[in-house]
């Protein structure tokens, strides 16, 4: 029989965050592929997370190209608004997408109207804003000073040609998708999204469409991972529910190492019938650890198995070892739906994020006043659902009034985790407290 990890494989909060960074940091996308730009965001962004990009996007000529007025008013030189009020002759109007020949060259004691976002006419080196002037007829009061520069962008002050301006590693979001734009790309080279399998366990749990027993519960974890991973950069696979039966999860467990990542909900606590890590033990696996002191979701687990394939090798490639070996990775996540989606956050997802090419980053806390007085237990790290409410400036944060780890409604109305840490019983009502957001 395969060797069980060791019980002292339960690392505190800190300890194990890292050690997936660390393994993460070493993973590589599995290829590239060649996309239109809006299908590099995914169908739904903000649920489907965008690709990942896979080559530089360079500057194609100087950004701006011309020297561009940032407001609406009157191109000028700086010098012939020395004495205020000061009356310049104006010569001409300037409009966004002007063309060269549309464009008068100023001359001292001279202005011309011009729009935001038009580029500025050769001799001016300002412009005043509309509100600070007085038309009449062709001549337009200042009463306002401005220096050289004031309201012109430069030109190739944004980017000059050829310069990096998008790398690769990088989520493309509305952002990379206007600066891509900017620059004539219509398509993009973006990292292909791993495969990600997603195999809930245990006899307790039904196919969403069949009615449960009366002891019986509808498989949401399945169904949470697999938007989960989607948000992370990743493609799931949703693999049959496996049975509390060792021969059957064998042989879900191997269906699910074809993919680039595994994730097993359920049968990784200490019962008689949590059989996951005995059945990974099988495989040959390597356990980096069974468990993380932090609430909920402390019966975590993270290894991996060797000589696994990537996806995508051909049969001739299944049958030899790779030189140098490969390896699989799995997390076996807590079967408490709620323990499953946190333990997901914290663990799982950076490593989705590195199999997708992804840039790594660090795990940040932002801060909110807490609206209520939390009293809990020491000795865990918590990430309890909670509730980030208020406006502008004045944020504050509660607890979403869940009732354990099986409570997804406390889920659906959370928007963050307040985060404590283990040496604290009681955080008082206006306090500043860590909170990550979901």
């Amino acid at each position: 029989m395969a060797a069980l990890p060791e019980p002292s494989l339960i690392l505190s909060f800190e300890e194990a965050r890292h050690l997936v960074e660390r393994h993460a940091a070493a993973l590589h996308p599995r290829g590239k592929e060649l996309v239109d730009l809006l299908d590099s965001v995914g169908t739904n962004v903000g649920f489907s997370a965008g690709q990942v990009l896979a080559e530089p996007v360079l500057a194609d000529r100087h950004f701006p190209p011309f020297h561009r007025a940032m407001r609406d008013g009157y191109a000028v030189r700086a010098a012939d608004l020395s004495h205020l009020p000061a009356t310049l002759g104006v010569i001409g109007e300037i409009k966004a997408g002007a063309g060269n020949k549309d464009i008068p060259e100023l001359q001292a004691g001279q202005a011309a109207t011009i729009m935001t976002g038009a580029p500025a006419p050769p001799g001016a080196d300002a412009v005043v804003m509309v509100e600070h002037t007085t038309l009449q007829g062709d001549r337009v009061q200042i009463t306002k000073v401005v220096a050289a520069g004031d309201n012109i962008v430069p030109v190739g002050s944004e980017a000059k040609r050829g310069e990096r301006l998008l790398s690769p590693g990088l989520r493309l979001d509305y952002g990379a998708i206007a600066v891509a734009a900017s620059t004539g790309r219509s398509r993009l080279l973006v990292y292909r999204k791993p495969q990600v399998a997603v195999l809930a366990t245990g006899d307790e749990i039904v196919d969403i469409d069949v009615p449960p027993g009366a002891n019986q519960i509808r498989n949401s974890n399945s169904y949470s991972l697999a938007a989960q991973v989607q948000a992370a950069g990743g493609e799931p696979v949703l693999l049959p529910i496996a049975p509390d039966e060792p021969a059957r999860l064998r042989e879900l467990i191997a269906d699910g190492l074809e993919a680039d990542l595994l994730l097993l909900a359920g049968g990784v606590s200490m019962g008689k019938y949590d059989l996951v890590e005995q059945v990974l033990a099988e495989f040959q696996a390597e356990f980096f650890f069974t468990g993380v002191l932090i609430q909920p979701g402390k019966p975590v687990v993270f290894g991996r198995i060797p000589g696994r394939v990537p996806s995508g090798a051909g049969a001739t490639a299944r049958e030899q070892p790779a030189s140098p070996p490969t390896h699989t990775y799995f997390f076996g996540l807590p079967g408490n739906p709620v323990s499953t989606m946190v333990t997901f956050e914290l663990f799982a997802r950076p490593v989705i994020e590195a199999l997708a090419g992804m840039t790594p980053r660090k795990l940040m806390f932002l801060h909110a006043r807490l609206k209520s007085e939390i009293k809990t237990k020491t000795g865990l790290k918590r990430f309890l659902p909670a509730i980030l409410s208020g406006e502008f400036e004045h944020a504050e944060v509660e607890l979403a009034g869940w009732h354990g780890s099986g409570d997804v409604a406390a889920m659906a109305r959370s928007n963050c985790y307040i985060v404590i840490a283990p040496d604290r019983d009681c955080i008082a009502a206006a306090e500043w407290v860590p909170v990550l957001m979901m």
